[in-house]
């Protein structure tokens, strides 16, 4: 029986497996860098900074979602960001995704969130076909911009020079 709930602090392990699987079907392993106990600090020590939910069949964890608080000024409401959900490939097509992302939409919708948003790998047509199914839309008009930790200290170093 599949169960959904939300992520234990004896989970983190399991978790982080589930993003080792994660970044490997997405062919970026070498992107991985974190580990278990930054994950566990980060979902469960004095500033928790994400939550995530986890999906169980009997004693296995065969799924993950993860998310955080965001903010829109333009609605002036909170929101929740999904950084990730993820279900290992021998349980897909089995409900286990849509349970999780229902879990989430729930967690928006409970906590009087305006929006629900995440990102998705362009290539990845499958997720985006499951998150159109789900009823979301792939907004066209907008990219992911980022900057990097090492990018982040080389700017506020040279910003504190200037």
């Amino acid at each position: 029986m599949l169960i959904i709930r939300p992520a234990q602090i004896i989970d983190v392990d399991a978790i982080f497996e589930l993003i080792l699987g994660l970044a490997d079907y997405e062919q970026l392993t070498d992107k991985v860098t974190g580990n278990t106990d930054l994950l566990r600090s980060h979902l469960f020590g004095d500033r928790p900074v994400a939550e995530a939910i986890v999906a169980e069949l009997g004693d296995l964890t065969i799924g993950f979602a993860l998310f955080f608080p965001t903010y829109s000024t333009f609605l002036t409401q909170p929101g929740l960001h999904l950084e990730d959900v993820f279900v290992l490939p021998e349980y897909r097509r089995q409900g286990v995704g849509k349970a999780l992302m229902t879990a989430v939409v729930k967690t928006a919708r409970d906590r009087g969130c305006g929006r629900l948003e995440w990102s998705v790998l362009d290539w990845n047509q499958n997720a985006i076909e499951f998150y159109q199914r789900f009823g979301a839309t792939v907004l066209p008009d907008w990219k992911t911009c980022r900057i990097s930790a090492k990018q982040l200290a080389q700017i506020a170093t040279a910003s504190e020079i200037d």
